[in-house]
Protein backbone atom coordinates (compact mmCIF):
# COMPACT_ATOMS: atom_id res chain seq x y z
CA UNK A 1 0.00 0.00 0.00
CA UNK A 2 2.90 2.37 0.65
CA UNK A 3 4.16 2.19 -2.94
CA UNK A 4 0.61 2.62 -4.23
CA UNK A 5 0.09 5.67 -2.01
CA UNK A 6 3.34 7.24 -3.25
CA UNK A 7 2.34 6.48 -6.85
CA UNK A 8 -0.95 8.28 -6.40
CA UNK A 9 0.86 11.28 -4.92
CA UNK A 10 3.22 11.41 -7.92
CA UNK A 11 0.27 11.23 -10.33
CA UNK A 12 -1.49 14.20 -8.73
CA UNK A 13 1.26 16.53 -7.50
CA UNK A 14 -0.92 19.66 -7.59
CA UNK A 15 -3.47 18.26 -5.12
CA UNK A 16 -0.89 16.86 -2.72
CA UNK A 17 1.29 19.96 -2.95
CA UNK A 18 -1.69 21.94 -1.69
CA UNK A 19 -2.20 19.45 1.15
CA UNK A 20 1.53 19.56 1.97
CA UNK A 21 1.51 23.36 2.19
CA UNK A 22 -1.58 23.28 4.41
CA UNK A 23 -0.01 20.72 6.75
CA UNK A 24 3.24 22.72 6.78
CA UNK A 25 1.35 25.83 7.89
CA UNK A 26 -0.54 23.87 10.55
CA UNK A 27 2.63 22.33 12.02
CA UNK A 28 4.45 25.68 11.90
CA UNK A 29 1.54 27.46 13.62
CA UNK A 30 1.18 24.95 16.45
CA UNK A 31 4.96 24.92 16.93
CA UNK A 32 5.05 28.74 17.02
CA UNK A 33 2.39 29.23 19.66
CA UNK A 34 3.40 26.10 21.57
CA UNK A 35 6.92 27.52 21.81
CA UNK A 36 5.51 30.79 23.19
CA UNK A 37 3.57 28.85 25.82
CA UNK A 38 6.72 26.93 26.70
CA UNK A 39 8.68 30.19 26.93
CA UNK A 40 6.18 31.58 29.43
CA UNK A 41 6.05 28.39 31.50
CA UNK A 42 9.83 27.97 31.74
CA UNK A 43 10.63 31.63 32.43
CA UNK A 44 11.32 32.86 35.97
CA UNK A 45 8.45 34.58 37.74
CA UNK A 46 10.40 37.84 37.87
CA UNK A 47 10.85 37.84 34.09
CA UNK A 48 7.15 37.19 33.50
CA UNK A 49 6.09 40.01 35.83
CA UNK A 50 8.44 42.47 34.15
CA UNK A 51 6.14 42.70 31.11
CA UNK A 52 3.37 45.25 30.61
CA UNK A 53 -0.08 44.20 29.49
CA UNK A 54 -1.88 40.86 29.74
CA UNK A 55 1.23 38.68 29.62
CA UNK A 56 2.75 36.29 27.11
CA UNK A 57 0.45 33.38 27.98
CA UNK A 58 -2.70 35.44 27.42
CA UNK A 59 -1.38 36.95 24.19
CA UNK A 60 -0.30 33.57 22.80
CA UNK A 61 -3.61 32.01 23.81
CA UNK A 62 -5.80 34.71 22.27
CA UNK A 63 -3.57 35.02 19.21
CA UNK A 64 -3.00 31.31 18.68
CA UNK A 65 -6.51 30.01 19.32
CA UNK A 66 -7.97 31.35 16.10
CA UNK A 67 -4.76 30.89 14.08
CA UNK A 68 -4.54 27.18 14.94
CA UNK A 69 -8.23 26.62 14.16
CA UNK A 70 -7.87 28.37 10.81
CA UNK A 71 -4.73 26.37 10.00
CA UNK A 72 -6.54 23.08 10.57
CA UNK A 73 -9.59 24.35 8.69
CA UNK A 74 -7.29 24.86 5.70
CA UNK A 75 -5.88 21.33 6.19
CA UNK A 76 -9.33 19.72 6.19
CA UNK A 77 -10.36 21.67 3.09
CA UNK A 78 -7.16 20.73 1.21
CA UNK A 79 -7.41 17.08 2.24
CA UNK A 80 -11.03 16.79 1.18
CA UNK A 81 -10.20 18.18 -2.24
CA UNK A 82 -7.17 15.90 -2.66
CA UNK A 83 -9.31 12.85 -1.93
CA UNK A 84 -12.09 13.98 -4.26
CA UNK A 85 -9.52 14.11 -7.06
CA UNK A 86 -8.70 10.42 -6.40
CA UNK A 87 -12.31 9.30 -6.40
CA UNK A 88 -12.01 7.54 -9.77
CA UNK A 89 -8.75 5.76 -8.90
CA UNK A 90 -10.12 4.57 -5.55
CA UNK A 91 -13.28 3.36 -7.29
CA UNK A 92 -11.19 1.42 -9.83
CA UNK A 93 -9.26 -0.22 -6.99
CA UNK A 94 -12.57 -1.30 -5.47
CA UNK A 95 -13.64 -2.91 -8.75
CA UNK A 96 -10.47 -5.08 -8.84
CA UNK A 97 -11.14 -6.52 -5.38
CA UNK A 98 -9.56 -3.90 -3.09
CA UNK A 99 -11.46 -3.98 0.19
CA UNK A 100 -12.88 -0.87 1.90
CA UNK A 101 -10.25 -1.30 4.63
CA UNK A 102 -7.46 -1.29 2.04
CA UNK A 103 -8.87 1.87 0.40
CA UNK A 104 -8.95 3.61 3.77
CA UNK A 105 -5.44 2.39 4.56
CA UNK A 106 -4.21 3.86 1.26
CA UNK A 107 -5.68 7.25 2.16
CA UNK A 108 -4.22 7.11 5.67
CA UNK A 109 -0.82 6.28 4.22
CA UNK A 110 -0.94 9.34 1.97
CA UNK A 111 -1.79 11.58 4.92
CA UNK A 112 0.98 10.14 7.09
CA UNK A 113 3.62 10.37 4.36
CA UNK A 114 2.68 13.97 3.50
CA UNK A 115 2.68 15.00 7.16
CA UNK A 116 6.08 13.45 7.86
CA UNK A 117 7.58 15.08 4.75
CA UNK A 118 6.63 18.59 5.91
CA UNK A 119 7.22 18.07 9.64
CA UNK A 120 10.87 19.18 9.77
CA UNK A 121 10.37 22.34 7.64
CA UNK A 122 7.25 23.16 9.68
CA UNK A 123 9.16 22.79 12.94
CA UNK A 124 11.95 25.04 11.69
CA UNK A 125 9.53 27.70 10.46
CA UNK A 126 7.50 27.60 13.67
CA UNK A 127 10.55 27.86 15.92
CA UNK A 128 11.95 30.75 13.87
CA UNK A 129 8.58 32.50 13.94
CA UNK A 130 8.32 32.05 17.72
CA UNK A 131 11.71 33.67 18.28
CA UNK A 132 10.90 36.55 15.94
CA UNK A 133 7.48 37.18 17.51
CA UNK A 134 8.90 36.96 21.03
CA UNK A 135 11.63 39.45 20.10
CA UNK A 136 9.00 41.89 18.83
CA UNK A 137 6.89 41.41 21.97
CA UNK A 138 9.97 42.13 24.12
CA UNK A 139 10.68 45.25 22.08
CA UNK A 140 7.16 46.48 22.70
CA UNK A 141 7.30 45.68 26.42
CA UNK A 142 4.72 42.88 26.24
CA UNK A 143 7.26 40.22 27.27
CA UNK A 144 9.99 40.44 29.88
CA UNK A 145 13.61 40.78 28.74
CA UNK A 146 14.50 37.48 30.41
CA UNK A 147 11.90 35.41 28.56
CA UNK A 148 13.43 33.04 26.01
CA UNK A 149 12.12 30.24 23.78
CA UNK A 150 13.35 26.98 25.36
CA UNK A 151 14.97 24.20 23.38
CA UNK A 152 12.38 21.59 24.39
CA UNK A 153 10.97 19.43 21.56
CA UNK A 154 7.54 19.21 23.22
CA UNK A 155 5.85 21.92 21.06
CA UNK A 156 7.16 20.22 17.91
CA UNK A 157 5.91 16.80 18.97
CA UNK A 158 2.53 18.25 19.92
CA UNK A 159 2.34 19.95 16.51
CA UNK A 160 3.10 16.70 14.69
CA UNK A 161 0.59 14.74 16.78
CA UNK A 162 -2.12 17.36 16.24
CA UNK A 163 -1.52 17.46 12.47
CA UNK A 164 -1.64 13.68 12.23
CA UNK A 165 -4.78 13.48 14.39
CA UNK A 166 -6.66 16.09 12.36
CA UNK A 167 -5.44 14.68 9.04
CA UNK A 168 -6.34 11.08 9.89
CA UNK A 169 -9.74 12.05 11.29
CA UNK A 170 -10.56 14.14 8.22
CA UNK A 171 -9.35 11.40 5.87
CA UNK A 172 -11.53 8.82 7.63
CA UNK A 173 -14.60 11.00 7.09
CA UNK A 174 -13.68 11.85 3.50
CA UNK A 175 -12.92 8.23 2.55
CA UNK A 176 -16.03 6.86 4.25
CA UNK A 177 -18.35 7.26 1.26
CA UNK A 178 -16.08 5.73 -1.38
CA UNK A 179 -15.24 2.79 0.89
CA UNK A 180 -18.80 1.97 1.96
CA UNK A 181 -20.71 1.84 -1.32
CA UNK A 182 -20.48 -1.14 -3.74
CA UNK A 183 -17.54 -1.06 -6.20
CA UNK A 184 -19.70 -0.61 -9.33
CA UNK A 185 -21.63 2.21 -7.68
CA UNK A 186 -18.36 3.83 -6.61
CA UNK A 187 -17.06 3.81 -10.19
CA UNK A 188 -20.32 5.29 -11.49
CA UNK A 189 -20.30 7.97 -8.78
CA UNK A 190 -16.73 8.93 -9.67
CA UNK A 191 -17.83 9.92 -13.18
CA UNK A 192 -20.72 12.12 -12.09
CA UNK A 193 -21.35 14.83 -9.52
CA UNK A 194 -24.25 14.62 -7.15
CA UNK A 195 -26.49 17.64 -7.37
CA UNK A 196 -27.69 17.52 -3.78
CA UNK A 197 -25.90 18.17 -0.55
CA UNK A 198 -26.14 15.10 1.69
CA UNK A 199 -28.48 15.29 4.68
CA UNK A 200 -25.73 14.69 7.31
CA UNK A 201 -23.55 17.41 5.78
CA UNK A 202 -26.49 19.80 5.54
CA UNK A 203 -27.49 19.13 9.15
CA UNK A 204 -23.90 19.70 10.27
CA UNK A 205 -23.92 22.99 8.34
CA UNK A 206 -27.12 24.06 10.05
CA UNK A 207 -25.61 23.13 13.42
CA UNK A 208 -22.50 25.20 12.66
CA UNK A 209 -24.70 28.11 11.57
CA UNK A 210 -26.61 27.96 14.85
CA UNK A 211 -23.35 27.69 16.82
CA UNK A 212 -21.90 30.69 15.01
CA UNK A 213 -25.04 32.68 15.72
CA UNK A 214 -24.83 31.85 19.43
CA UNK A 215 -21.19 32.95 19.56
CA UNK A 216 -22.06 36.24 17.86
CA UNK A 217 -24.88 36.74 20.36
CA UNK A 218 -22.39 36.13 23.17
CA UNK A 219 -20.06 38.72 21.62
CA UNK A 220 -22.84 41.27 21.26
CA UNK A 221 -23.87 40.97 24.92
CA UNK A 222 -20.38 41.54 26.39
CA UNK A 223 -20.00 44.86 28.24
CA UNK A 224 -17.81 47.52 26.62
CA UNK A 225 -15.07 47.13 29.24
CA UNK A 226 -14.68 43.48 28.18
CA UNK A 227 -14.07 44.24 24.52
CA UNK A 228 -11.29 41.63 24.28
CA UNK A 229 -13.78 38.87 25.12
CA UNK A 230 -16.25 40.31 22.62
CA UNK A 231 -13.55 40.37 19.96
CA UNK A 232 -12.52 36.75 20.54
CA UNK A 233 -16.13 35.56 20.55
CA UNK A 234 -16.90 37.49 17.36
CA UNK A 235 -13.80 36.18 15.59
CA UNK A 236 -14.51 32.61 16.70
CA UNK A 237 -18.12 33.06 15.63
CA UNK A 238 -17.00 34.18 12.18
CA UNK A 239 -14.82 31.07 11.87
CA UNK A 240 -17.74 28.80 12.85
CA UNK A 241 -19.92 30.57 10.28
CA UNK A 242 -17.21 29.95 7.67
CA UNK A 243 -17.28 26.27 8.62
CA UNK A 244 -21.05 26.35 8.06
CA UNK A 245 -20.44 27.85 4.61
CA UNK A 246 -17.92 25.10 3.85
CA UNK A 247 -20.34 22.37 4.93
CA UNK A 248 -23.25 23.82 2.98
CA UNK A 249 -20.88 25.08 0.28
CA UNK A 250 -22.34 23.29 -2.79
CA UNK A 251 -25.85 24.50 -1.98
CA UNK A 252 -24.85 28.04 -0.97
CA UNK A 253 -22.46 28.49 -3.89
CA UNK A 254 -25.03 27.23 -6.40
CA UNK A 255 -27.71 29.61 -5.12
CA UNK A 256 -25.42 32.66 -5.22
CA UNK A 257 -23.99 31.63 -8.60
CA UNK A 258 -27.50 31.33 -10.02
CA UNK A 259 -28.22 34.92 -8.99
CA UNK A 260 -24.94 36.30 -10.31
CA UNK A 261 -24.94 34.18 -13.45
CA UNK A 262 -27.75 36.10 -15.17
CA UNK A 263 -25.77 39.32 -15.78
CA UNK A 264 -22.72 37.29 -16.88
CA UNK A 265 -24.82 35.42 -19.44
CA UNK A 266 -26.21 38.72 -20.69
CA UNK A 267 -22.79 40.37 -21.00
CA UNK A 268 -21.06 37.37 -22.61
CA UNK A 269 -23.71 35.17 -24.25
CA UNK A 270 -21.29 32.44 -25.35
CA UNK A 271 -18.52 32.18 -22.76
CA UNK A 272 -20.76 33.54 -20.00
CA UNK A 273 -23.45 30.94 -20.60
CA UNK A 274 -20.93 28.09 -20.61
CA UNK A 275 -19.18 29.41 -17.49
CA UNK A 276 -22.48 29.73 -15.62
CA UNK A 277 -23.53 26.22 -16.67
CA UNK A 278 -20.19 24.79 -15.56
CA UNK A 279 -20.32 26.44 -12.16
CA UNK A 280 -23.91 25.49 -11.39
CA UNK A 281 -23.57 22.00 -12.87
CA UNK A 282 -20.49 21.19 -10.81
CA UNK A 283 -21.49 22.62 -7.44
CA UNK A 284 -18.91 20.65 -5.46
CA UNK A 285 -16.11 21.87 -7.67
CA UNK A 286 -17.44 25.41 -7.37
CA UNK A 287 -17.61 25.02 -3.60
CA UNK A 288 -13.97 23.86 -3.51
CA UNK A 289 -12.96 27.05 -5.32
CA UNK A 290 -15.28 29.40 -3.45
CA UNK A 291 -14.61 28.30 0.15
CA UNK A 292 -10.96 29.54 0.25
CA UNK A 293 -12.02 32.89 -1.25
CA UNK A 294 -14.79 33.12 1.34
CA UNK A 295 -12.27 32.29 4.08
CA UNK A 296 -9.91 35.01 2.85
CA UNK A 297 -12.58 37.71 2.62
CA UNK A 298 -14.46 36.61 5.75
CA UNK A 299 -11.47 36.52 8.10
CA UNK A 300 -9.71 39.57 6.66
CA UNK A 301 -12.94 41.57 6.59
CA UNK A 302 -13.86 40.57 10.16
CA UNK A 303 -10.45 41.57 11.52
CA UNK A 304 -10.40 44.84 9.55
CA UNK A 305 -13.90 45.91 10.60
CA UNK A 306 -13.31 44.92 14.23
CA UNK A 307 -10.00 46.79 14.41
CA UNK A 308 -11.51 49.91 12.87
CA UNK A 309 -14.59 49.72 15.09
CA UNK A 310 -12.47 49.22 18.23
CA UNK A 311 -10.30 52.20 17.31
CA UNK A 312 -13.36 54.39 16.81
CA UNK A 313 -14.95 53.23 20.08
CA UNK A 314 -11.75 53.68 22.12
CA UNK A 315 -11.41 57.37 21.29
CA UNK A 316 -9.85 59.30 24.10
CA UNK A 317 -10.56 56.68 26.74
CA UNK A 318 -7.54 54.51 25.93
CA UNK A 319 -3.94 55.47 26.37
CA UNK A 320 -1.71 55.87 23.35
CA UNK A 321 0.39 52.87 24.40
CA UNK A 322 -2.63 50.61 24.87
CA UNK A 323 -4.19 51.65 21.56
CA UNK A 324 -0.93 51.19 19.65
CA UNK A 325 -0.30 47.79 21.25
CA UNK A 326 -3.81 46.54 20.62
CA UNK A 327 -3.73 47.77 17.03
CA UNK A 328 -0.39 46.08 16.37
CA UNK A 329 -1.61 42.77 17.78
CA UNK A 330 -4.74 42.85 15.65
CA UNK A 331 -2.77 43.79 12.54
CA UNK A 332 -0.33 40.94 13.16
CA UNK A 333 -3.21 38.51 13.62
CA UNK A 334 -4.86 39.83 10.46
CA UNK A 335 -1.64 39.33 8.48
CA UNK A 336 -1.25 35.74 9.71
CA UNK A 337 -4.85 34.77 9.00
CA UNK A 338 -4.78 36.44 5.59
CA UNK A 339 -1.62 34.48 4.78
CA UNK A 340 -3.33 31.18 5.61
CA UNK A 341 -6.40 32.06 3.56
CA UNK A 342 -4.33 33.29 0.60
CA UNK A 343 -2.27 30.09 0.49
CA UNK A 344 -5.43 28.00 0.66
CA UNK A 345 -6.99 30.06 -2.14
CA UNK A 346 -4.06 29.73 -4.52
CA UNK A 347 -3.52 26.01 -3.78
CA UNK A 348 -7.14 25.07 -4.34
CA UNK A 349 -7.74 27.17 -7.44
CA UNK A 350 -4.61 25.89 -9.17
CA UNK A 351 -5.51 22.27 -8.37
CA UNK A 352 -9.18 22.69 -9.40
CA UNK A 353 -8.23 24.22 -12.76
CA UNK A 354 -5.38 21.80 -13.48
CA UNK A 355 -7.73 18.84 -12.93
CA UNK A 356 -9.89 19.96 -15.87
CA UNK A 357 -7.38 19.25 -18.67
CA UNK A 358 -9.45 16.38 -20.05
CA UNK A 359 -12.63 18.48 -19.95
CA UNK A 360 -10.92 21.25 -21.91
CA UNK A 361 -9.56 18.70 -24.41
CA UNK A 362 -13.07 17.35 -25.01
CA UNK A 363 -14.34 20.87 -25.66
CA UNK A 364 -11.50 21.44 -28.12
CA UNK A 365 -12.36 18.22 -29.95
CA UNK A 366 -15.95 19.40 -30.52
CA UNK A 367 -14.79 22.74 -31.94
CA UNK A 368 -13.93 25.07 -29.08
CA UNK A 369 -10.81 27.17 -29.60
CA UNK A 370 -8.24 28.05 -26.98
CA UNK A 371 -9.28 31.75 -26.91
CA UNK A 372 -12.90 30.67 -26.33
CA UNK A 373 -11.85 28.42 -23.45
CA UNK A 374 -9.84 31.23 -21.90
CA UNK A 375 -12.82 33.59 -22.18
CA UNK A 376 -14.95 30.95 -20.46
CA UNK A 377 -12.34 30.60 -17.70
CA UNK A 378 -12.24 34.38 -17.28
CA UNK A 379 -16.01 34.45 -16.79
CA UNK A 380 -15.75 31.54 -14.32
CA UNK A 381 -12.98 33.30 -12.41
CA UNK A 382 -15.03 36.49 -12.12
CA UNK A 383 -18.10 34.55 -10.96
CA UNK A 384 -16.05 32.51 -8.46
CA UNK A 385 -14.56 35.69 -7.03
CA UNK A 386 -17.95 37.37 -6.78
CA UNK A 387 -19.56 34.38 -5.03
CA UNK A 388 -16.67 34.09 -2.54
CA UNK A 389 -16.63 37.84 -1.85
CA UNK A 390 -20.39 37.97 -1.22
CA UNK A 391 -20.37 34.97 1.14
CA UNK A 392 -17.27 36.24 2.97
CA UNK A 393 -18.69 39.75 3.25
CA UNK A 394 -21.86 38.34 4.78
CA UNK A 395 -19.84 36.52 7.47
CA UNK A 396 -17.62 39.55 8.14
CA UNK A 397 -20.61 41.88 8.35
CA UNK A 398 -22.42 39.66 10.87
CA UNK A 399 -19.33 39.27 13.09
CA UNK A 400 -18.45 42.98 12.96
CA UNK A 401 -22.05 43.94 13.78
CA UNK A 402 -21.96 41.77 16.92
CA UNK A 403 -18.62 43.24 18.00
CA UNK A 404 -19.81 46.78 17.31
CA UNK A 405 -22.92 46.18 19.42
CA UNK A 406 -20.67 45.29 22.36
CA UNK A 407 -18.08 48.07 22.12
CA UNK A 408 -20.05 50.93 20.52
CA UNK A 409 -23.67 50.10 21.41
CA UNK A 410 -24.52 50.12 17.71
CA UNK A 411 -25.02 47.26 15.29
CA UNK A 412 -23.47 49.34 12.50
CA UNK A 413 -19.68 48.84 12.53
CA UNK A 414 -17.16 51.37 11.31
CA UNK A 415 -16.37 50.48 7.69
CA UNK A 416 -13.01 51.55 6.21
CA UNK A 417 -13.92 51.74 2.53
CA UNK A 418 -10.31 51.76 1.32
CA UNK A 419 -9.42 48.70 3.40
CA UNK A 420 -12.46 46.78 2.16
CA UNK A 421 -11.57 47.67 -1.41
CA UNK A 422 -8.08 46.23 -0.97
CA UNK A 423 -9.48 43.00 0.49
CA UNK A 424 -11.75 42.54 -2.53
CA UNK A 425 -8.93 43.51 -4.88
CA UNK A 426 -6.61 41.04 -3.16
CA UNK A 427 -9.16 38.24 -3.50
CA UNK A 428 -9.58 39.04 -7.19
CA UNK A 429 -5.81 39.28 -7.70
CA UNK A 430 -5.37 35.77 -6.27
CA UNK A 431 -8.39 34.18 -7.93
CA UNK A 432 -8.48 35.47 -11.49
CA UNK A 433 -4.76 35.17 -12.36
CA UNK A 434 -4.54 31.85 -10.49
CA UNK A 435 -7.30 30.35 -12.63
CA UNK A 436 -6.13 31.92 -15.90
CA UNK A 437 -2.44 31.07 -15.55
CA UNK A 438 -3.27 27.46 -14.75
CA UNK A 439 -5.86 27.49 -17.53
CA UNK A 440 -3.24 28.57 -20.06
CA UNK A 441 -1.28 25.43 -19.21
CA UNK A 442 -4.38 23.22 -19.08
CA UNK A 443 -5.67 24.10 -22.57
CA UNK A 444 -2.37 23.29 -24.29
CA UNK A 445 -1.28 19.90 -25.50
CA UNK A 446 -2.77 17.46 -28.03
CA UNK A 447 -6.50 17.13 -27.31
CA UNK A 448 -6.80 13.53 -28.54
CA UNK A 449 -3.96 12.35 -26.31
CA UNK A 450 -5.39 14.14 -23.26
CA UNK A 451 -8.86 12.66 -23.80
CA UNK A 452 -7.44 9.17 -24.33
CA UNK A 453 -5.15 9.49 -21.32
CA UNK A 454 -7.94 10.06 -18.84
CA UNK A 455 -7.92 12.75 -16.25
CA UNK A 456 -4.26 13.40 -16.25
Amino acid sequence: MTSLALGQMRRRPAAFLGLAVALFLAIATVTLFGSLFAADVTSPTVARKAADGPGLMAIAGAFGEIAVLVAFFVVVNALGFALRQQHRELALLRTIAATPRQARRLVRGQVIVTTLLVAAPGWAAGATGARSLLAELRRRGMAGPGVRVPGTPVPMLVALAAALAVGLAASAVAARRISRIPPAAALTASSTEHGRTGAPRLLAGIGALVGGGLLLRLAATRPAERSDEAGQAALLGSLVLLIAVALAGPLAARVVAAVLGAPVRALAPGAGWLADANLRGYARRLSSAVVPVTLLVGLSGTMLLMTHTAGRAAGATATTVTSATDTWLRQAELALLACFAAVSTVNTLVAVTAERRREFALLRMVGATRPQLLRMLTAEAVLTTAVGVLLGAGVAGAAAAAFSTAVADSAVPSVPVAGCFWIVAGAAALTVPGILVTGLWAVHGPAAALVGGGRD
